[in-house]
């Protein structure tokens, strides 16, 4: 067993220990607006609920580690002191997992990540309309702990309407965790699903996925590829040229002359090896 005095590590190396010691952790879908209204949409897995009466839940976006800077969802809540806490099931995790890039505070990350953006009925923020569960909520405090990188900042909320989809209750209304499908946040690369244990994401690229915004047209509205897909074909900084796409064509002409919907499953294929390249040249081949 090893010791460590935790003023001897630095705050990322500490950090790492803290994610992956503790977990896995539920993930709160925050989504948020600023004062002009622009919408903004992040994951936390610093969150839980912590009272029924009142119904409170607290997340905490710490500042980052790096350059100690604050995320946008927490320079929300500060303007406009509402929130709606979306909760995440595997057939989003692809997507929430874009959403997480640090495009900039004017960019909507529900365009970027795919998601609808589904008015709420007492507060400003968005819901996200894939989310199987939402929860309308009021910020009652926010608590710094701390003005260095890596502090967090606990977002008091209180909860003042959920909305349930019908498709992940049992016959007495009642939540069943089999059709809910949860997935947690661990540490590194890794997440836990309720039902299948732990699985990875690479962490979305630093220098910003393309987005689902960007993807051409008849791909995005597939009757094949799944959310989940379209996460991972976004999270690509560029698509492949011209010139990879053919040169892969010609040592797979399996893949030539294909109809849309044959050339969407042969990329699900490829995605569900996590090889997102190939994916993108099969879909490329004209």
């Amino acid at each position: 067993m090893i010791t460590i005095d935790i003023k001897q590590i630095t705050t990322a190396k500490l950090h790492a220990y803290l994610l992956s010691a503790i977990s896995p952790r539920p993930i709160a879908f925050a989504s948020t607006v600023d004062v002009n209204g622009c919408p903004n949409l992040s994951p936390f897995s610093f969150f839980n609920v912590f009272s029924a009466n009142p119904p409170i839940l607290i997340f905490s976006p710490a500042r980052r580690v790096r350059d100690n800077t604050t995320k946008h969802t927490l320079e929300n809540v500060l303007e406009i002191k509402e929130v709606v806490i979306n909760v995440v099931n595997y057939n989003i995790v692809q997507q929430m997992s874009l959403s997480s890039t640090e495009y900039a505070k004017d960019i909507n990350e529900f365009e970027k990540a795919g998601f609808t953006m589904l008015p709420s009925e007492l507060v400003k923020p968005f819901r996200v309309a894939e989310s199987p569960i939402q929860f309308e909520c009021k910020v009652n405090e926010v608590i710094s702990l701390g003005k260095e990188g890596g502090a967090g900042n606990l977002i008091i909320c209180e909860i003042l309407k959920i909305h349930i989809s019908k498709k992940v209750l049992d016959e007495n209304e009642m939540i069943d965790q089999e059709k809910l499908d949860l997935v947690a946040r661990a540490g590194g690369s890794y997440y836990s699903r309720v039902k299948n244990g732990f699985f990875e994401i690479p962490k979305p690229l630093t220098s910003l996925g393309i987005g689902i915004d960007q993807i051409p047209i008849k791909i995005k509205n597939s009757t094949v590829l799944t959310g989940n897909n379209l996460g991972m074909l976004a999270n690509v900084e560029k698509l492949p040229n011209q010139q990879d796409v053919d040169n892969f064509a010609k040592d797979n002409q399996q893949y030539i002359g294909l109809k849309m919907q044959e050339k969407h499953k042969f990329a699900q294929e490829f995605l569900e090896n996590n090889d997102v390249n190939s994916a993108w040249k099969v879909l490329l081949i004209k």
